[in-house]
């Protein structure tokens, strides 16, 4: 195949690529060829029939959207099977010359066909594919063998609820194409060992429905929708254990060619597939996405707020008010459309004097804020493009007193806030630095619960003003 990196048009010159054949491409070190004795040829035998690779089945058909990708994915796919001998290619159901073909599928993808073959692949596949026996074909999935999709693999079958279920997703929505920062949610996965904490990558990012966070195992994810910024869980890629002894992975990744032929993400696909086919170990149940206390923060005498994935301990502050809060991927959420109102929240427990620690992160524009007792605002707003310090800006003790240094970070990113009161006295350190000392606040400083300010109050989280995420809230009191 003569494909070559393909059009870098709308991309970032930061992520763009030289545009080099595919073909002369090196995806894996070649195999070196040696000599072999007699006795060796008998032991490499009998290593190879042990080693036999897996075989597999690429399926390229659509009854929707077919994405130019499609042919490179083919030939990266064969290709990394060839090179790494870990699988077989046996055959690509490619639906036809325009992926209309319903008889092709219906003739290569029954269970008679799948007998010998250990997984399929639904390299972005859509619609409604004709298999012959779908709910057979959950069953072979779920007694042993491996279902593997790329991309729009979550584009397909949307009238069809088992597969939706065994993949774990399915598509909703897409925005433009843009660079995100996708977070490595297991660092010994072979799917994702090889990134770091972050991955940036250019590409179409899926938005989904039918997704339950404690039914997958997590490998990327972001923590903010990836246009808009507002906080929360948008998935990348997952996998899981399903059935008896089945095995699915699935990556929203691959709408582009460039994407396709990035040695990063073909060893990401790769990983996948030899985890999902059992040449590789690793886990396939869902994570544990509670927070937790550092070992010295529970010597220190600090305890949780927020558990990570329950709103125990919280409540909202007017019952008639809008339900805009929720727990997602370990954060505590609350999402408003534009120019829509949500409603503040606040502990059960009520505090005097204490030390607690928060991180937060807001999208462009927003407005929140951290109330102490529920009646001291510790300002979150969106001010980076200002650079200064001002009296009703992010961390300003609104209507008191405005940071004495400016220390902001971006919207979409996590600032990490500790702050200390005693009496009436506040002190504050926004992202290492600290902003207020001791500063006396008689006063509530608007929006407070009442106006008993020396007495315990809750936490309050603000929530009529804008969207906003908060994690890892912890406390410790004093005296």
């Amino acid at each position: 195949m003569t494909d070559r990196l393909w059009r870098n048009e709308g991309v970032p010159p930061s992520h763009r690529q030289a545009e080099v054949s595919f073909e002369n491409k090196t995806v894996f070190p070649p195999i070196m060829k040696y000599a072999l004795t007699p006795c060796m040829l008998v032991l490499a035998a009998a290593l190879t029939a042990e080693a036999a690779p897996k075989r597999v089945i690429v399926v390229t058909a659509t009854k929707g959207f077919r994405h130019s990708s499609i042919g490179m994915a083919e030939n990266v796919l064969t290709t990394l099977g060839e090179s790494t001998g870990a699988f077989t290619v046996v055959d690509i159901v490619r639906g036809g010359p325009n992926g209309t073909n319903d008889v092709e599928v219906a003739e290569k993808l029954t269970l008679e066909k799948l007998k010998g073959i250990d997984g399929v692949i639904f390299a972005n596949t859509t619609g409604d594919l004709a298999i012959p026996d779908k709910d057979g074909f959950i069953k072979w999935i779920e007694n042993g063998h491996a279902l593997i999709a790329m991309h729009s693999g979550s584009d397909t079958f949307h009238g069809y609820r088992p597969y939706v279920d065994l993949l774990g997703g399915e598509f909703l929505t897409h925005g433009a194409q843009v660079s995100v920062d996708m977070y490595n949610q297991d660092r010994m996965h072979p799917a994702v060992r090889h990134l770091g904490p972050v991955w940036t990558v250019y590409d179409e990012i899926y938005e989904f429905k039918s997704f339950d966070r404690t039914k997958v195992h997590g490998l990327l994810t972001l923590d903010k929708h990836p246009q808009t910024l507002v906080p929360g869980d948008h998935a990348v890629s997952w996998c899981k254990d399903v059935g008896r002894s089945g095995k699915v992975f699935y990556t929203s990744l691959g709408h582009r060619e460039d994407v396709w032929t990035d040695a990063l993400y073909q060893q990401h696909i790769l990983g996948g597939i030899q985890w999902a086919l059992g040449l590789e170990k690793g886990s396939g149940a869902p994570l544990d996405l509670a927070n937790k206390l550092s070992a010295e923060e529970q010597k220190e005498g600090f305890r949780l707020l927020f558990d990570g994935t329950t709103m125990n301990g919280w409540k909202y502050r007017r019952d008639e008010g809008k339900r805009s809060w929720s727990t997602q991927n370990g954060m505590l959420c609350n999402t408003l459309a534009k120019d829509e109102h949500g409603t503040d929240i606040q502990s059960v427990e009520k505090f005097r004097d204490f030390i607690v620690r928060y991180e937060y992160q807001v999208p462009p524009g927003a407005n929140s804020g951290f109330y102490l007792r529920g009646r001291h605002e510790i300002q979150i707003f969106d001010d980076f493009k200002t650079g200064k310090p001002e009296l009703g800006g992010n961390g300003a003790i609104y209507n008191v007193k405005a940071p004495s240094l400016f220390a902001s970070r971006r919207a979409g990113q996590w600032q990490q806030a500790e702050v200390r009161i005693v009496g009436q006295k506040i002190t504050v350190v926004l992202n290492g630095v600290k902003i207020h000392d001791n500063v006396d606040c008689p006063n509530g400083t608007g929006s407070q619960i009442d106006d008993n300010v020396d007495q315990p109050g809750p936490i309050l989280l603000q929530g009529d003003h804008g969207s906003v995420g908060f994690r890892n809230i912890r406390i410790k009191t004093l005296n």
